[in-house]
């Protein structure tokens, strides 16, 4: 597995687990491992595949990983919703349209801000009035 990792190869991860499956998948801790494990090199193998394109075709990125169309399907769609990459599948068309990465404007969080530590000086100075008078 160390091996698999490494070389970050899912044909041998499956291999490795092929071979010794039943010491493998009886222990429920190990299992759980071997499945995050396996998640987290399917992540990588398909985000370096699908880097260069901005649109691509999911059944020709299945055919590169070796895969189900269906499975690599599920994982691109839950990539997307775990924010790993931004972009869309368009299931009609078979076909997975890749966004560039938006730059976040930091200016409406700062006027937040400013208009918080605002009321905390209103509120100073109304209670130091109050206490004048």
């Amino acid at each position: 597995f160390a091996q698999a990792s490494h070389k970050r190869s899912l044909a041998d991860f499956q291999k490795t687990l092929g071979s010794f499956k039943s010491q493998l998948t009886e222990d429920p801790i190990v299992n759980a491992h071997l499945k995050t494990l396996y998640d987290n090199l399917l992540e990588q193998n398909l985000c370096r595949l699908i880097e260069p394109f901005s649109k691509v075709q999911v059944q020709h990125i299945a055919g590169l990983i070796k895969l189900p169309v269906n499975s690599v399907e599920k994982k691109l769609s839950q990539m997307i919703l775990d924010k790993k990459f931004h972009g869309i599948l368009d299931q009609g068309a078979g076909v997975l349209i890749v966004f560039e990465e938006t730059v976040v404007d930091k200016t409406y969080e700062n006027a937040l801000e400013t208009i918080h530590s605002m009321g905390k000086v209103v509120d100073a100075l109304y209670n130091k009035a109050k206490k004048l008078t």
